[in-house]
């Protein structure tokens, strides 16, 4: 896996080290967040089908309220250790929508270091498990986490969800495009 490739033996890879080309197949899923001291943490970036998923752009956008309440304080101890000890975490979430089914998610987020430190940005992605029916009629409008685990050195195992196989079902086609960008 990329990020295990780049992070070596360091506990994580230099944030200044991620090739958008070298993950261009999930750029579209792909989310960098920022943890502030305070333990908010931010879209820094948001892939297309992720802001796809929500009906707007996401970037500068706080991460936590898109989540129940009940799951914010276990999404709070995984953000705590990913930054505070470089621990990446894999893990299920269900989206729902005011009137349909709800969709299976994967959220992966790995650390990220600035000058050999922890700065608190985190990089991964958050994708459904197959195309909802309600995706570009409806926006998500709450997450729950519904299953986690942390990953570690046996990254390349194979243990975290699919980083860079996109059904061919979601592939871009009936997509909406949300403006945003650099600014």
């Amino acid at each position: 896996m990329y990020w295990n490739e780049l992070r070596g033996v360091r506990q994580a890879p230099e944030r200044g080290e991620i090739d958008p080309g070298a993950i261009r197949g999930v750029l579209g899923d792909t989310i960098m967040l920022a943890r502030e001291p305070d333990r908010a943490a931010t879209f820094r970036l948001a892939g297309t089908r992720v802001c796809a998923l929500f009906g707007r752009e996401l970037k500068t956008e706080a991460f936590q309220p898109l989540w129940d309440t009940a799951s914010r304080r276990d999404l709070d101890d995984l953000l705590d250790h990913a930054c505070d000890e470089s621990i990446g975490f894999v893990a299920g979430a269900m989206a729902h929508v005011d009137d349909g089914e709800p969709a299976a998610l994967e959220l992966l987020l790995l650390p990220l270091l600035h000058r050999g430190a922890s700065d608190g940005r985190l990089i991964g992605t958050l994708a459904p498990m197959s195309r909802p029916a309600w995706l570009g009629m409806q926006a998500a409008c709450t997450l729950m986490l519904t299953s986690w685990r942390h990953v570690g050195p046996q990254i390349d195992q194979g243990i975290v969800p699919r980083f860079a196989d996109i059904p061919a079902e979601i592939d871009g086609r009936g997509w909406s495009v949300h403006d945003g960008g650099r600014r």
